[in-house]
């Protein structure tokens, strides 16, 4: 018969980890999902109060709420899982600012569209399109007769500016996304000088739009979405150059929603690459490996 055991504690070292308990996370951990959509939604309050940027509350409520039924709907048909909401909210409260139309169904069908194309749109079990930027580029293009986007400026309220700007420096800080916003706004200005010179425009409207609405979401949540962006920081910051690069030329046509339609381009092209670029470097290593085993076979 065995005998007991005495099992002596010691003290947890200085630089231990702090135990977790099953089913139970640090109050920061738990929130940090939702931090995004409060500040969306912060931004949004600010925005409308101050400016009257959405179209009405109940046709961004429909597309809040068709983005996470969508969202879970799929997340169940194609993942057998329940997903957070967090993302779809994202999502449809993008589409409820930046979409423009006088009907309802224009919201609910661009937050459809937005959603599906992460389950539908897949290339090595990884969707390459930011959803509302592929929802609303798709109305654009599809429904033109009937959509817009929105494209009007804030105002010349510094105040509600500032505290839209903050609120999105935050977000971007918080997911380590920061350099790819900094690197599209000074890709931007310097672009628009050059774009003010081709034009013969001046140079401060050419400049004042990345204070407008749609460049506020574009490059606080579009251009930096963790799940649509390539993994390293100098990859990062190229694409964002390539976004701001085919803009310009868009602009340079007159195209309105030159941002939107850049990223569209250059955004799935850029996850491409790089995992075109991952699957060579795994053919290198596997490659070695698998000559060595046959040389030990023989």
């Amino acid at each position: 018969m065995s005998q007991p055991t005495t099992q002596t504690h010691s003290p947890l070292p200085a630089n231990a980890a702090t135990p977790q308990f099953r089913g139970w996370t640090p109050l920061s951990s738990r929130l940090n999902p939702f931090l995004p959509p409060i500040f969306i939604t912060l931004i949004l309050l600010v925005g409308n109060l101050s400016f009257g940027i959405l179209e009405s509350y109940s046709k961004t409520l429909l597309a809040i709420v068709t983005a996470i039924a969508a969202e879970i709907a799929l997340g169940r048909i194609f993942l057998h899982k329940w997903p957070h909401p967090a993302s779809a909210y994202i999502s449809g409260i993008s589409v409820g600012i930046l979409l423009r139309s006088p009907a309802f169904w224009p919201y609910a069908l661009c937050s459809a569209l937005s959603i599906t194309s992460k389950y539908a749109l897949r290339f090595r079990n990884r969707h390459i399109w930011n959803p509302s930027n592929f929802g609303i580029c798709a109305m654009l293009i599809l429904a033109s007769q009937s959509v817009a986007s929105l494209s009007i400026q804030w105002g010349n309220n510094l105040a509600s500016l500032i505290v839209i700007w903050v609120l999105g420096t935050v977000i971007v800080l918080r997911a380590r996304r920061f350099h790819i916003t900094l690197t599209y706004v000074a890709c931007f200005i310097a672009l628009s000088f050059l774009r003010a010179h081709i034009t013969g425009d001046p140079w401060q409207s050419e400049i004042s739009p990345v204070t407008g609405p749609m460049y506020q979401l574009f490059m606080f949540f579009m251009i930096t979405d963790p799940k649509t962006t390539v993994r390293s920081r100098l990859g990062q910051c190229i694409v964002a150059v390539a976004v701001a690069v085919l803009e310009f030329f868009f602009r340079l046509d007159s195209s309105i929603y030159a941002p939107l339609y850049a990223l569209f381009w250059v955004g799935p092209v850029a996850l491409l690459i790089e995992m075109w670029i991952d699957a060579r470097r795994a053919r290198a290593i596997r490659t070695p490996a698998i000559a060595d085993q046959k040389a030990v076979r023989a």
